[in-house]
């Protein structure tokens, strides 16, 4: 029997968009795959996630600093979400980097 977490995430599937970029170049995009990975990690598959798209954990970290940035304001919120922000895309960039490297 299916949990309501799997049911859920089986409904999420029907809405995820589709690349434009794989569909009209043939291959991915530095952000192909994080929608699946954002899934896997709702879904509990931490593992899974990181495989899927590594970014997806400093996105999260991002995601969970911004509420917290909302209710407690510091004085090195701006360099805390500056040094975030990098991390998300040298992530992105180093990830796109390795997948390309397979795919030539």
């Amino acid at each position: 029997m299916e949990s309501s977490a799997e049911i859920a995430y089986m409904g999420l599937q029907d809405y995820m968009i589709p690349c434009a970029t794989k569909q009209i170049l043939g291959f991915d995009c530095p952000g192909c795959g994080l929608q699946r990975s954002a899934l896997l990690l709702l879904k509990g598959d931490f593992i899974g996630a990181f495989y899927m798209h590594p970014a997806i954990y400093p996105i999260t970290l991002a995601l969970l600093f911004v509420l917290f940035e909302f209710f407690v304001k510091t004085k090195y919120n701006m360099k805390i979400r500056m040094y975030i922000l990098i991390s998300i895309g040298l992530t992105m960039i180093v990830n796109y980097l390795v997948k390309m490297s397979q795919f030539f």
